[in-house]
């Protein structure tokens, strides 16, 4: 299961994006996913919570946004929608795609960073006993 690499490649990208802003957790991390990137979205929030574990980033939520494969054709022009598995064949002409437009995207977009922690309430002062 190739998510669980990608999972700690976010976790590790992000921790790397921390340090120098001195961030103290993370709330949430945004990635987009692309429909030819061939993860799986339900397969990544799994692991992502297991690559979390003991860093910065413990108790994140992963959020993934769908982009659909989408193609141009070099003949005539025209794009569409590639769909999974994906047709590279343009309907209109039926030319091979000349471009893919998008589709095998997998990037961290958005990251939102935990607030200071707080500080934790002081232990009790030990009060001496009375006799």
């Amino acid at each position: 299961m190739h998510e669980m690499s990608v999972a700690l490649s976010v976790v590790d990208q992000v921790e790397r994006a921390a340090r120098p802003g001195g961030a103290h957790g993370v709330r949430r991390v945004v990635v987009e996913i692309g429909e030819l990137a061939g993860v799986v979205p339900d397969a990544l929030a799994f692991c992502f919570e297991l690559a979390c574990a003991g860093t910065l980033l413990e108790g994140a939520e992963l959020a993934t946004r769908f982009l659909p494969g989408r193609a141009s054709c070099a003949p005539c022009g025209r794009t569409w929608d590639t769909g999974m598995p994906p047709d590279m064949l343009c309907a209109v002409c039926r030319g091979g795609a000349g471009e893919l437009l998008s589709g095998r995207e997998l990037r961290i977009t958005e990251v939102h960073w935990s607030a200071s922690p707080t500080t934790p309430d002081p232990p009790p002062v030990p009060q001496p006993e009375e006799s």
